[in-house]
């Protein structure tokens, strides 16, 4: 039973710091892009990417752990 909660522990965590991570790669190849192609939009661009991705992949990670409790 104890390792059942720290496995749900180490999960949270990892959804934890999903949107922030995702949202700072996002940026971050926005950021870089922009200084390879001389453009101010990119980043923008991507740090939306980057949100969007890790709202999905959130709400995918709940529906997942929702099912597989049965409720």
């Amino acid at each position: 039973m104890a390792d059942d909660n720290m496995s749900k522990i180490g999960q949270y965590l990892g959804l934890a710091m999903l949107l922030p991570i995702s949202t700072a790669v996002g940026y971050g190849i926005g950021y870089g892009l922009d200084h390879l192609f001389h453009t101010h939009f990119l980043a923008i661009v991507f740090l939306v990417i980057g949100i969007v991705a890790g709202f999905v992949r959130l709400i995918r990670e709940l529906q997942h752990d929702t099912d597989s409790d049965g409720r």
